[in-house]
């Protein structure tokens, strides 16, 4: 807590956050969760509150580029950092490959997961790129290169969304799909 002007401790802040290329401030209580300030203050309504709990991974978002579920976030400790939500994935009135691959392949039902297993497959892809190892990578020596990035190592890497609908086996392509075009257009800017 910040001491006041008077030397008494403070309950809120006034707080700018970066949010898709965007700054906003605004004061919040220091409990405000990011889910919440995102929600109820910023009208950013894509991340969803599903557990409350961070269980099901419908809030999840990017904080600087790593995932994280906004509802265990705090928005106070989330000053400074840029963050990322489902409002920002697209450039313009185009989607990125992620969302182009989970509309393509089915991979919603209800859509209610969906953004933020958009967040996290963002995440994921850059993980994997950058040669770290899940839970289920079968050699993990930094020589042995980045892992071939199978269905196995998606459902992994993607476990902390949960999808009510059953849509995993689309997701699963969706993310698959999405990891080969981002490679090839890294590939592409690369060679430019």
């Amino acid at each position: 807590m910040a001491p006041s002007t008077s030397g008494a401790l403070t309950t809120s802040s006034t707080i700018t956050l970066h949010i898709n290329g965007e700054k906003y401030t605004l004061p919040v209580d220091h409990r405000t969760t990011l889910l919440d300030a995102l929600r109820e203050r910023l009208g950013l309504t894509g991340a969803k509150k599903g557990c409350d709990q961070g269980q099901c991974g419908a809030c999840t978002v990017l904080l600087d580029g790593q995932r994280v579920v906004a509802c265990l976030q705090l928005a106070v400790a989330a000053e400074g950092c840029e963050i990322t939500t489902i409002e920002g994935v697209a450039e313009g009135d185009r989607l990125h490959p992620v969302q182009q691959a989970f509309l393509d392949l089915d991979g919603y039902q209800c859509g209610y997961c969906t953004p933020g297993q958009i967040c996290s497959a963002l995440a994921v892809i850059e993980e994997h790129a950058a040669g770290w190892p899940s839970a289920v990578t079968d050699d993990v020596r930094p020589e042995a290169g980045t892992p071939a990035l199978t269905a196995e190592e998606i459902r992994e890497r993607m476990s902390g969304n949960l999808c009510r609908c059953g849509a995993y086996v689309s997701i699963v392509q969706a993310v698959a799909r999405a990891a080969r075009e981002t490679r090839a257009e890294a590939v592409e800017e690369a060679s430019a």
